[in-house]
């Protein structure tokens, strides 16, 4: 066996990626208690330093996997954000570069690339992706059409909400999301507008209801797609397997002259 092999099988091992989300979260909870002062004045060199042994382990595990699948090792998307994550926070605190730092948060969201559970979600949500766009560009023309009818009905009376198309779109956007939509919004109209409602009610029933309900109807059938997909692929490859001990065994056989 060659070293890039064992090298391979050393980063491949269920042992090895448990020890790394185990890092991860750790390195999570770290970069938590950076933000109590109390916390930092305490132990704050021993946290810094925790988490400067964090990012070396983060380091090592990249610079493993590539030595073992070399350019292989960027055709995965994973690979590359996982490469990215650990980049980001290896940016010197200094300067503009300041705010990247902050976003060495980040780094728990590896946890993602290395729990095939939480790959699953994303994958469906990114399967999910085209059919989405076309939700929001029914969604973009539905809150189009509302609010120019809004700045035309209730523009006048209340400028702070309805006064101009953004203005609307806005209050639209929070009358979708049932945020104080009643109290706070269509309760006062009404006092000026009896029949308001039926302009707000169906608003309310197409885009919280309807629209909103069939996003999340897209993402469901895109993560059952891609369970589906994932569960064929171990089937055929137990099946595989299977076959290559049957050949095995089979050989092993003696043969009837």
């Amino acid at each position: 066996m060659t070293p890039r092999e064992t090298i391979a099988r050393f980063v491949e091992n269920p042992a090895f990626q448990r020890t790394i989300i185990g890092v991860i979260i750790f390195n999570a909870v770290l970069l938590g208690l950076e933000t109590s002062d109390t916390v930092m004045a305490a132990a704050g060199r021993l946290i810094l330093l925790l988490d400067t042994i964090c990012l070396y382990i983060f380091v090592a595990e990249i610079v493993l996997k590539l030595i073992a699948y070399r350019f292989a090792f960027f055709r995965s998307g994973w690979n590359i954000f996982d490469f990215a994550i650990v980049g980001i926070a290896l940016v010197p605190a200094a300067q503009g570069f300041s705010v990247l730092r902050a976003l060495r948060i980040l780094r728990v969201l590896r946890v993602i690339s290395a729990t095939p559970s939480l790959r699953r979600v994303v994958e469906g949500f990114l399967t999910a992706l085209p059919g989405m766009g076309s939700v929001f560009m029914l969604m973009s023309l539905i809150f189009y059409i509302g609010s120019v009818m809004a700045t035309k009905l209730f523009g006048d009376a209340f400028p702070e909400w309805f006064g101009d198309l953004g203005a609307s779109a806005y209050s639209l956007f929070q009358i979708m999301t049932l945020e104080s939509w009643s109290m706070g919004i269509v309760r006062p109209v009404m006092e000026q507008f009896p029949y308001a409602w039926a302009f707000f009610v169906p608003f309310i029933m197409v885009t919280t209801f309807a629209v909103v309900n069939l996003l999340v109807g897209l993402i469901v059938n895109s993560m059952q797609d891609a369970h589906a997909e994932e569960s064929n692929a171990a089937t055929d490859t137990y099946r595989d397997e299977v076959l290559k001990r049957l050949e095995a065994i089979e050989k092993r056989l003696p043969k009837n002259d």
